[in-house]
């Protein structure tokens, strides 16, 4: 792909210093020794402890939706519809959430919608408990749960560049995969233990931790008030839409995450894998869906003291390549340590793209779109996650669930190889920023 022609006003290349992400953070000043700072700001530790919480609490309730619904069904398929109804909102609301992150408090929405996730996790307690629940109503609480996240994670995102400067921003972003990758260590295991005593504790837990991420949420502080937003139009709908496309670098990162995810995605197979291949029970799956994590928090870790400065986007491609073969290894595997160990290698390739595609949105928008895009890179996400747990569902009722991942991981290196072609912009780019990679060229 050639060079992108001249970009329109509304990107970053073009913007002027007011429209770019503003340093509103002075107690973060820019500049080296981030990776000691950020852990001391006060701001930064409450936006990093609320994000753990909000990923433990979902980590919880996803092993605890997954079991109970296997349980009833002993369906693949089943499985599959859960992470379908967790996409459906997300994508239906995907041109609302940008421009709500985008005009209002983000604090007060991410606030919001942890409380929809809190009531939700409530009710599947109340109901295990009333002996009511059944596979159509975890099928609409999943629903919801979705519809929440739909809002929630465009709001966290943007929120970020609130909290710290922009020189700090790839650390940020590391250490802020970082939350995401601690809570899908400790969720999945925590959630597993707790299933084991009973459905009712698991989902009793899920919402005390939501509401412990409502209160952190709420009392993060800013250092400016946000712009005044123009009203809404048509054309501000699609923006982000616009935008992304305009931008090949962008684009390529979202969409090679987006198809090595939907095609690699193993995850919705795990109670398949536990129960009928690994004889494990739901401590065991617990185990398994926090291996990915262990690898991922790893890099992350990584990533937070030694930051992609050459090359981000070529080491994003070898990412994804290693994460594909760690889809096959797993799909082929009989035994548990073996599985174990091709997750936790999974999950430490994965991260690369994450923090890649993180940053490249993060530093690359301006901040008065950042909501939209946000939202944009959300539904890429939710699409290569849930709609991905979806294909797995249905793929495995097809072929059997080790033919599945096996093909699953075949697919992800050949999109590899395939964008490496198509996008030579993200494969060539020596700099996360549009400025240093011009400094660079």
């Amino acid at each position: 792909m050639n060079e992108p022609s001249p970009p329109q006003p509304a990107s970053p290349q073009s913007a002027t210093s007011s429209d770019r992400p503003r340093d509103i953070n002075p107690g973060l000043p820019a500049g080296d020794g981030a990776s000691e700072r950020l852990p001391k700001s006060g701001a930064f530790q409450r936006f990093w402890c609320t994000r753990v919480l909000s990923s433990l609490s979902f980590q919880m309730l996803a092993v605890a939706m997954g079991w109970h619904i296997y349980a009833l069904t002993k369906s693949a398929f089943a499985l599959g519809i859960v992470g379908l109804a967790q996409f459906l909102p997300m994508f239906m609301l995907t041109l609302v959430v940008g421009h709500v992150a985008d005009r209002y408090d983000r604090r007060r929405i991410a606030a919001m919608c942890q409380t929809i996730e809190c009531a939700a996790a409530a009710i599947f307690a109340l109901g295990t408990y009333g002996g009511w629940i059944d596979a159509p109503i975890i099928y609409v609480l999943a629903a919801c749960v979705g519809a929440a996240r739909a809002f929630e994670g465009p709001a966290i995102a943007s929120l970020l560049p609130a909290v710290v400067s922009r020189a700090d921003l790839p650390r940020a972003t590391a250490w802020s995969t970082s939350a995401n990758q601690a809570a899908q260590i400790i969720g999945p295991a925590l959630g597993g233990l707790l299933y084991g005593i009973g459905a009712g504790p698991a989902y009793l837990g899920c919402a005390l931790s939501f509401a412990a991420a409502v209160l952190l949420v709420s009392s993060i502080p800013l250092h400016a008030k946000p712009a005044t937003r123009p009203p809404v139009t048509l054309e501000s709908v699609f923006s982000g839409i616009r935008f992304i496309f305009r931008e090949p670098v962008i684009l390529g990162a979202l969409s090679l995450d987006l198809f090595a995810v939907l095609f690699g995605g193993a995850t919705a197979l795990l109670p398949v894998f536990a129960r009928d291949f690994l004889d494990t029970g739901p401590l065991g799956l617990g185990l398994l869906r926090s291996a990915s994590a262990v690898g991922a928090l790893a890099g992350t870790l990584w990533l937070a003291r030694f930051p992609l400065k050459n090359r981000p986007g070529f080491a994003m491609f070898c990412g994804v390549i290693v994460f594909g073969v760690a889809t096959a290894v797993f799909g082929l595997s009989h035994q548990y340590i073996v599985s174990l160990l091709a997750l936790v290698v999974l999950g430490a390739s994965d991260v690369i793209s994450v923090v890649v595609r993180l940053s490249l949105v993060q530093l690359r928008t301006p901040d008065e779109m950042l909501g939209r895009v946000s939202a944009v890179n959300s539904l890429f996400i939710g699409t290569s996650n849930q709609l991905g747990e979806f294909e797995s569902g249905v793929t495995a009722g097809w072929w059997g669930a080790r033919r599945a991942v096996l093909a699953g991981g075949i697919a992800t290196i050949a999109v590899a190889m395939l964008w490496m072609r198509l996008f030579p912009d993200l494969r060539r780019t020596r700099s996360l920023e549009r400025d240093g990679e011009h400094r660079a060229g």
